[in-house]
């Protein structure tokens, strides 16, 4: 939610404020605001609990959870790369990356959280530049030639099967 929206939102408790001061029925505020009989509810709850303070937007809960100093660490150790970190090879994953961010400060990401905070910080989905040292491109030829044809299952040929005719006519 934009913050423009979540200012109408706040201005909308706000109103209902001065109105529950005035003693109105939750099923009138709610058809003069266009808001929901249970919003009402509990927005009148929440005022008798804590007056104003309690009906005030508390801010989104999505906020970034991670300070500019956390980001510039966690940029750093990416840079390290994996093999610092403990993984077997170069490749930094969204659930590695999660877990790099749980150790070092402690914070739980989804990995779709962990995805949408490194490509808010300018990280992108990237492929290797060039291929690995160890790849033998004649070695992969000749699989391709000799052993994927045999490994790659063929299609049955069309023609009459073992299937039983299921309608009455066909019997």
């Amino acid at each position: 939610m934009t913050d423009a929206k979540r200012a109408a939102r706040e201005r909308i408790r706000l109103e209902v404020v001065g109105r529950f001061e005035s003693d109105a029925k939750n099923r009138e505020l709610a058809a003069a605001l266009r808001v929901s009989e249970r919003s009402a509810e509990r927005w009148r709850r929440q005022w008798r609990e804590r007056d104003e303070a309690g009906v005030r937007s508390e801010g989104s809960p999505g906020r970034p959870r991670l300070s500019a100093h956390h980001i510039a660490g966690l940029e750093r150790e990416l840079e390290r790369g994996p093999l610092a970190h403990g993984w077997a090879d170069q490749r930094w994953t969204l659930a590695r990356v999660k877990t790099l961010i749980g150790r070092l400060f402690h914070v739980g990401y989804t990995v779709e959280g962990t995805w949408r905070l490194l490509k808010r910080h300018g990280w992108s989905w990237q492929q290797p530049a060039r291929r690995a040292i160890e790849r033998d491109d004649g070695a992969v030829e000749l699989w391709k030639k000799g052993v994927w044809p045999q490994a790659k299952v063929r299609r049955r040929p069309a023609g009459p099967g073992l299937s039983v005719r299921t309608r009455p006519a066909g019997r």
